[in-house]
C-alpha cells in the first residue's frame, strides 16, 4: 500500500499541517456520517475509512510513525491487499489498526468491537540494558586495558524456570481479556482499545506466584566479567558489551552492558578532543637563541627544535603521536606549548647578568604601543 494512502482518504497532501488535516476530517465526517446517509452501506464504509485515517494522521506521534513506515510494521504504511475500500480495511479497518497498535492477536471486522479470539502466547521481549562505571588511569586509556567488573543483574529464576508461577502450576489465560492482552470499550460505531488492566497486555495472569521470585520470573545476582577497554577512550566514553545486559522476558534476547570509563587526569598531558597538549617550559636564552629540547610523548621522549625568537605560548605540533582515534584509524597529535620560564627570585649573580642584558636591550618595548596611536603628521611642523 502506498505511503500516502491515508492522506488520500482525507484528501490532503502529505505536507499538510495538523490544522488542515483536522478541517478535512470535519468536512468529510459531516458529508458521510451514517445519520445523514441512513441505509447507505457505501457511505458507512467511507465513514469508517475516514475515521480510521484520522485516528492515525490526527495524532502527531502516530503520523510520524506512519510516515516512517513503522506504525504497521511494513515499509510505506499499513499492509494489506490492494483493492476495495481502505486498502483491505473496508470491513474492519479500525479493529485492524488498533490490533496493530496494541499487538493484539487476531483481527477482522469485529476485533475493534470486543470480539474475542484465542489466547496468545507472551511475546519474547528484549532485555534491558545495564550501565556500570570503571576507573582507569590516563596511561590505560591511551594504550587500552582489560578490567574486571562485578555487575548486579537478573537471571532466570531456577525454581520456576522463568514462568513466575509456583512449580506444578502455570500462568492462566487472563479472564478479563481472554488472552488478547487488550480490552475494548464500545462508543457507537467505534471502540477504544487499550492494554488490559488486569494482565497489563501479557494475556496471562499468575494466580499462584513462585515463592522464590514472587512471580517476576527472575532473581537478582552478581555477574563477573573481564572487559577489554580499547585504546583511545576518553572520560565518559561508553564501551558496549553485547548481550551482557538483563535477560529478555519470555525467551527474548538479552540487553547490552555499557561500561562508562572514568579516566584519571595526567600530570603532564591534557586531553583536547582527538589530541593532547603538553606545556613545555623554556628559558629566555633558549627562546631568544633557539635550542633543541627533550619533550615527553605517549611512548617515551623525543627532541624538538625551538626556533630562535620563539615567543611564550607558541605551539609546535607532533603529528600522529597523540591518542588512538576510537573507532577509527590513525592517531591524533601532540601539541607542545612553549612557555618562557621566569624565576620567582634571582641570585646576586643572576641579577647582575639581567642588568647587563637590560642595558643592551630595548629599554622600553612598550613604547611602540603608544607610537601606533599617534595621529598622522604628529610631531612635524
Amino acid at each position: 500500500m502506498a505511503r500516502d494512502d491515508l492522506y488520500k482518504v482525507l484528501g490532503v497532501d502529505r505536507k499538510a499541517s495538523q490544522d488542515d488535516i483536522k478541517k478535512a476530517h470535519r468536512k468529510l465526517v459531516r458529508q458521510h456520517h451514517p445519520d445523514r446517509n441512513p441505509g447507505d452501506a457505501k457511505a458507512e464504509a467511507r465513514f469508517k475509512e475516514i475515521q480510521a485515517a484520522y485516528d492515525v494522521l490526527g495524532d502527531p506521534e502516530k503520523r510520524k510513525q506512519y510516515d516512517r513506515g513503522s506504525l504497521f510494521g511494513t515499509a510505506g504504511g499499513p499492509g494489506g491487499p490492494a483493492g476495495g475500500g481502505f486498502g483491505g480495511f473496508d470491513a474492519g479497518g479500525i479493529g485492524d489498526i488498533l490490533n496493530n497498535l496494541f499487538g493484539g492477536a487476531g483481527g477482522g471486522a469485529g476485533a475493534g468491537r470486543g470480539q474475542q479470539s484465542g489466547a496468545r502466547a507472551p511475546r519474547p521481549e528484549r532485555g534491558g540494558d545495564l550501565e556500570t562505571e570503571v576507573a582507569i588511569s590516563f596511561e590505560q586509556a591511551m594504550h587500552g586495558t582489560q578490567v574486571s567488573l562485578a555487575v548486579p543483574t537478573s537471571q532466570t529464576c531456577a525454581t520456576c524456570r522463568g514462568t513466575g508461577a509456583k512449580p506444578g502450576t502455570s500462568p492462566k489465560v487472563c479472564p478479563r481479556c481472554q488472552g488478547r492482552g487488550i480490552e475494548s470499550q464500545g462508543q457507537g460505531l467505534f471502540s477504544i482499545s487499550q492494554p488490559c488492566s488486569r494482565c497489563h497486555g501479557a494475556g496471562t495472569v499468575i494466580e499462584d506466584p513462585c515463592p522464590t521470585c514472587h512471580g517476576s520470573g527472575a532473581t537478582r545476582t552478581v555477574r563477573k566479567y573481564r572487559v577489554n577497554i580499547p585504546a583511545g577512550v576518553k572520560d565518559g566514553s561508553r564501551v558496549r558489551v553485547g548481550g551482557k545486559g538483563e535477560p529478555g522476558p519470555h525467551g527474548g534476547p538479552s540487553g547490552d552492558l555499557y561500561v562508562i570509563t572514568k579516566v584519571e587526569q595526567s600530570p603532564i598531558f591534557v586531553r583536547k578532543g582527538e589530541h593532547v597538549e603538553v606545556e613545555v617550559p623554556i628559558t629566555f636564552p633558549e627562546a631568544a637563541r633557539g635550542a633543541e629540547v627533550e619533550v615527553p610523548t605517549l611512548n617515551g621522549a623525543k627532541k624538538l627544535r625551538v626556533p630562535a625568537g620563539t615567543r611564550s605560548g607558541t605551539v609546535q605540533r607532533l603529528r600522529g603521536e597523540g591518542p588512538p582515534r576510537l573507532g577509527a584509524k590513525g592517531r591524533g597529535d601532540i601539541h607542545y606549548r612553549f612557555v618562557i620560564d621566569v624565576p620567582a627570585s634571582l641570585s646576586a649573580e643572576q641579577s647582575e647578568a639581567v642588568d647587563k642584558l637590560s642595558a643592551v636591550m630595548d629599554a622600553n618595548p612598550r613604547s611602540r604601543l603608544f607610537r601606533a596611536q599617534e595621529p598622522a603628521g604628529a610631531g612635524t611642523s
